[in-house]
């Protein structure tokens, strides 16, 4: 298999390079982000692969591998973390292939104008992997005939600053596990309706939240596939969620084992045999992870092919940050020499890379279910007997108002 990327790809590189070159975000801060997303949209950045008269690039769809390059070029030119994400590269492909034209002409020029952001409403306390089992509820409301929302999610990136969410809820009473589920497109700012929390990590940053919805409104023209077909618009969603980005990611991941390798031969460790055996491995498996994405890319009808790029990247990327601490030794574990009055901390970015990767192989669908989909999707292996105690209970109840939470409609 040619794993090259043809003149038209060279071509629409320089063209991207020389626009990263050019072009960069004013401030770090929301407002300056924000601004950035914008930036994006004018030059027509966003929407790369929508069809015509849906996204960015001179109104046209670039093609596949172009979208890669993007990727790519916008990783290696360190570009800030992209605020649009979910919107552009989630709820996008899912509007366009489960979505009526008139939800198309609503959400999505906001999202290429990098105008509107979102975030992502799936995974519970009591159903993280375990998606199917969520309780958050929607029932229709007889004055207006929309949905209110009521329930809790959890792990959810950007939800201070998005301005949507896309939410999995049940819409049929005693429907059980992936039967009776729908895929509603639900405003932020709801004042006293949406309660959003942020998460603290062993990192000390907060990119997670939890939600909590108390009858929060969703409009009836604001359900997506159908009432009660939300977990085959919801599986739509997933099959997309590692596509393109994945061999981004590889980007930055290769620019982390470039660190890890000059620390390993400043500090002369590189000379341990055992450590040079694992980062010459470490650099092996990475190109393996690449010609497997590119392999794998378009590809139709494979269910097995987002898992089993999940279980190699995740275990990869936490095997790195492990490394990383064993080649700095005993100093990996020293903290700054001045901590701030109020205890706070800054970690280094190998500190921050070995905590949060500790997480990579459960977040995004855990190692087991992911195995779990291989298995029975792929191989037709025996499900493993579910009990008949998955009946959903009644939802979360909110808690009360906490004056240190984030509501949207309120000052942070």
């Amino acid at each position: 298999m040619d794993f090259a990327f043809g003149p038209e790809d060279e071509r629409f590189r320089h063209e991207a390079c020389s626009w990263l070159e050019g072009h960069r975000p004013g401030e770090a801060s929301l407002q300056g982000r924000r601004a950035w997303e914008r930036e994006l949209g004018a030059a027509g950045w966003i929407g790369l692969g929508w069809d015509r008269g849906h996204g960015g690039y001179g109104n046209r769809a670039a093609t596949l591998t172009q979208q890669v390059v993007w990727a790519e070029e916008y990783a290696r030119a360190q570009a800030p973390a992209r605020l649009g994400h979910i919107g552009e590269n989630l709820l996008a492909p899912t509007l366009l292939a489960f979505g009526d034209e008139a939800q198309r002409a609503r959400f999505l020029p906001p999202v290429a104008r990098g105008d509107e952001l979102w975030c992502q409403g799936y995974s519970e306390p009591e159903a993280g992997s375990d998606l199917a089992a969520l309780r958050t509820t929607a029932v229709r409301d007889p004055a207006d005939g929309g949905y209110r929302v009521t329930g809790q999610k959890i792990w959810t990136s950007l939800a201070g600053e998005a301005d949507w969410c896309f939410v999995l809820a049940r819409t049929e009473p005693d429907s059980r596990r992936h039967h009776g589920l729908s895929f509603l497109l639900v405003p932020m700012d709801q004042p006293g309706r949406i309660e959003i929390r942020p998460i603290r990590q062993l990192t000390g940053t907060a990119e997670f939240n939890e939600v909590f919805f108390d009858g929060a409104a969703a409009r009836a023209d604001h359900l997506v596939g159908g009432a009660g077909h939300g977990w085959r618009v919801a599986m739509g969603l997933l099959a997309v969620e590692r596509g393109v980005s994945t061999l981004a990611q590889q980007i930055g991941f290769a620019q982390e084992l470039s660190h890890v390798v000059r620390l390993a031969l400043r500090t002369g460790t590189a000379h341990d045999p055992v450590l040079r055996d694992r980062l010459v491995r470490q650099w092996a498996e990475l190109q393996t992870l690449r010609w497997n994405a590119l392999r794998t890319l378009g590809a139709t009808g494979d269910q097995g092919a987002p898992s089993v790029a999940k279980l190699l990247w995740s275990g990869w990327h936490k095997r790195l940050g492990e490394l990383a601490v064993q080649v700095r030794g005993a100093a990996a574990a020293l903290g700054p020499a001045d901590w701030a009055e109020d205890g706070s901390y800054e970690l280094d970015s190998l500190q921050r890379l070995f905590l949060f990767s500790r997480a990579d192989t459960i977040y995004g669908g855990s190692d087991e279910i992911q195995r779990s989909v291989i298995a029975e999707r792929v191989l037709h292996l025996p499900k493993e007997p579910r009990p008949d105690a998955h009946r959903p209970g009644p939802p979360p109840v909110p808690p009360s108002r906490s004056p240190t939470a984030h509501q949207k409609g309120s000052p942070a």
